[in-house]
């Protein structure tokens, strides 16, 4: 496949590998990357269906948006990665 000439690159993950955080497979790896854009990627479980209409009233997600879920451990584990500003 292609590279999208457009899209970022990864500059580096965020916490520690999820072989460190207890996944013994490439099956259940949720993750946090830095991108060379300055934003961020996330790795995690689709959950849009069962969470858009449980957004608390002043959040909104456009079409294009899908709302992902982490471990708690893995967020956690990527803070001190995490910059101030």
């Amino acid at each position: 496949m292609p590279r999208d000439a457009a899209a970022p690159d990864i500059l580096r993950r965020l916490g520690v590998p999820p072989k460190l955080r207890g996944s013994q497979t490439s099956e259940t790896c949720p993750d946090i990357f830095e991108l060379s854009d300055g934003n961020f990627a996330v790795i995690g479980t689709e959950a849009t269906a069962s969470l858009d209409s449980r957004l608390p009233d002043d959040a909104a997600r456009a079409d294009y948006e899908r709302i992902v879920v982490i471990s708690r451990e893995t967020l956690v584990r990527a803070k001190r990665d995490i910059p101030d500003a």
